[in-house]
């Protein structure tokens, strides 16, 4: 039997199992769903003993559990690889808006319905079902490379814990490279492989100047005014060409490639539908020099995200405000660290700030750091084969501008990433009626069935 019968006849059987844990509302940033986001972790663990995987743990943390499970390889030198997925969910408001009860999980058609289907119990389980395919094609009781799976139960909620977990069982998930299922392709008719995910800083500016409001008739244009500085300080953030003016903001950013750009340049892009999708823009923007697809997945930006000052009520009230405030971001890619950027934006307000005003800037968290994968690296090329053989197309490539814990994979496992994921920008993750196109995870359990052969000779150590 070859991998895509084994799926084939399988398929029953793995929708069914993939509802029953759909129907956990695991819901880590709700207090009132901690527990059921315990009993998924148990669920999923239960569920990998039967599937064979002969070690399975529940991590604790400091928050909300992981799952751990590896089977090794029959050769002692084979690859090691980390699957990294995530148990938890979204919220579900507005309920309202759904179709059906986001927890009693429903099939139309070729689509499931249900939180979790595609972001990222769906992406998560398909690789159990590629496990059980490659043994029984080949024959084998162990898989061709020691698979370790990593499950955690908080990523909808920050990940605050994953990296000290990961720092305190670094010996248990050495490996040679790490799989990513948590992304989407360009389209099913387009199979594509993602390549990096921004990084993502925060920072709130504030600038006080009188200790009260005053009279505009009696001090305006004598005194400095906070919400003017504030709006030259935001103004001063990019220069006539869309690039941010942070000193040094672009130092170590690694630059799209000639293949990567062409590679862009192909996927059928629709700038038009585009922007009616993004709230009916009506231009594109952005860093001169870039197309829409660059500017979104490999060249980093800085927003403003809100500002106030002032009077806001209803009537007018001629003051000078006594402070301003602003909330900023900045998406970052591959080669910038959160910190060098913050450091940056307190040394540009300092430097936009006059005389007779006072700034402050509150940095919120450390940030989030960038990740990216080289299109030409053995890993990448070797899954690209893999999905290439399940979909039987050629595969593209896309990046991601959302953000998420996978350079702490990379960087505290000292392993390359790897994005093999089959979930679709309209699956409508983090909002109502969120769905998976179940024939794409029977691509993916295929994919990640070919992808354990072909790591195992691409990535055999000496």
């Amino acid at each position: 039997m070859d991998v895509a019968s084994y799926i084939e006849g399988n398929r029953e059987r793995f929708f069914a199992d993939l509802k029953e844990w759909l129907a956990i509302p695991s819901i880590s940033g709700d207090p009132a769903h901690q527990s059921d986001v315990r009993r998924s972790a148990d669920w999923l663990a239960g569920y990998l003993r039967e599937q064979g995987f002969p070690t399975v743990e529940v991590w604790e943390t400091a928050g909300l559990p992981a799952v751990f499970a590896e089977w090794p390889a029959a050769d002692p030198d084979a690859p090691v690889v980390v699957v990294y997925g995530h148990h938890d969910v979204q919220p579900v408001e507005p309920l309202d808006e759904w179709d059906s009860d986001p927890f009693d999980p429903v099939e139309k058609g070729d689509r499931l319905y249900g939180r979790g289907a595609s972001d990222d119990k769906g992406q998560v389980f398909f690789h159990t079902l590629g496990v059980r395919a490659g043994l029984a094609a080949s024959g084998a009781t162990e898989p061709p490379v020691t698979i370790k799976l990593l499950v955690e139960g908080e990523e909808e909620s920050g990940s605050v814990h994953f990296p000290e977990l990961l720092r305190e069982r670094r010996d248990r998930l050495a490996c040679d490279v790490v799989v990513i299922s948590d992304t989407t392709m360009w389209s099913a008719d387009v199979p594509s492989m993602c390549t990096g995910m921004r990084g993502l800083t925060e920072a709130e500016v504030s600038l006080y100047g009188p200790d009260i409001d005053l009279h505009s008739g009696s001090f305006g244009g004598a005194v400095p005014n906070p919400l003017h500085a504030m709006a030259s300080l935001l103004a001063a953030l990019h220069d006539e060409d869309g690039r941010v003016a942070l000193p040094g903001f672009y130092d170590g950013v690694v630059p799209l490639t000639d293949e990567e750009r062409e590679l862009f340049a192909r996927l059928p892009f629709d700038e038009a539908a585009w922007l009616k999708m993004a709230g009916n823009s009506g231009a594109a923007y952005g860093e001169k020099g870039y197309t829409t697809l660059e500017r979104v997945w490999a060249r980093p930006t800085a927003e403003i995200n809100g500002m106030w000052g002032g009077h806001t009520g209803p009537g007018g009230k001629t003051i000078v405000p006594r402070e301003a405030h602003a909330k900023v971001s900045f998406r970052l890619v591959a080669g910038q660290e959160p910190r060098a950027v913050q450091e940056a934006f307190k040394a540009f307000v300092a430097e936009h700030t006059p005389a007779g005003v006072r700034s402050e800037v509150h940095i919120p968290s450390a940030g989030v750091r960038p990740c990216f994968s080289p299109i030409d690296s053995a890993a990448v090329r070797a899954a690209r084969r893999a999905m290439a053989r399940a979909f039987g197309k050629e595969i593209m490539f896309t990046r991601e501008g959302g953000s998420g814990p996978e350079a702490d994979l990379a960087d505290i496992l000292e392993a390359p990433l790897v994005f093999l994921a089959v979930g679709l920008d309209d699956d409508q993750i983090h909002a109502p009626n969120e769905k998976v196109e179940m024939p794409l995870l029977l691509k993916g359990a295929e994919a990640a069935a070919y992808l354990w052969e072909e790591l195992a000779t691409t990535l055999r150590r000496a």
